[in-house]
């Protein structure tokens, strides 16, 4: 498990999810990049710094989709935002969902917390789809998905190499909306 100082987690502390900020950017870079130098889970592989997470929120509240936080008495502990899924038009109605917590805040159920109110907003946008992107092996990760209703659509075999070895990457879906026409 990642070790981050200051990242403590009281069950005690109150719970707030929120939209992030952009002076969140620090907090964010200090949860994700772990993931990127000690994990397979993010296929980066340089740090991120502050400046960029700010750039990337801009981007993803600019499209109109949610990055929200979950913080206990002021200290973030996680983050969960939207991203177009692809370019395409057609594809306006789907989005690929990610979510990430501090090492201290996992199982706690905040993860859940955080995603449960990402798909409510992404619903309330009138998104159709949400797809879930998991590097592999990733057991909690999947175990989240399915929890929440994703299921398991496509596995891409060997599409990543970090950490000196091929990575497989694969993705789940949750109709979030009924079959209808959204442009009618």
């Amino acid at each position: 498990m990642l070790n981050l100082p200051g990242c403590g987690y009281n069950p005690a502390m109150h719970n707030t999810i929120r939209p992030a900020q952009p002076g969140d950017a620090a907090a964010i870079a200090a949860i994700y990049n772990p993931y990127v130098l000690e994990t397979c889970i993010s296929f980066e592989e340089q740090p991120v710094g502050a400046e960029e997470i700010a750039a990337r929120l801009a981007r993803t509240v600019g499209a109109g989709l949610p990055w929200l936080v979950i913080e206990a008495d002021g200290e973030l502990l996680g983050y969960a935002y939207a991203s177009k899924w692809r370019e395409r038009a057609a594809y306006r109605h789907s989005v690929e969902t990610s979510v990430y917590l501090a090492p201290a805040a996992h199982g706690r159920g905040l993860g859940r917390q955080l995603y449960t109110a990402l798909l409510e907003r992404l619903r309330a946008l009138g998104m159709h789809c949400a797809i879930g992107g998991i590097a592999q092996p990733n057991p909690a990760s999947v175990a989240l998905h399915e929890s929440l209703g994703f299921v398991q659509v496509a596995l891409f075999k060997e599409v990543g190499f970090k950490a000196g070895d091929w990575r497989d990457v694969g993705y789940w879906q949750l109709q979030l909306q009924p079959k209808e026409n959204p442009d009618a």
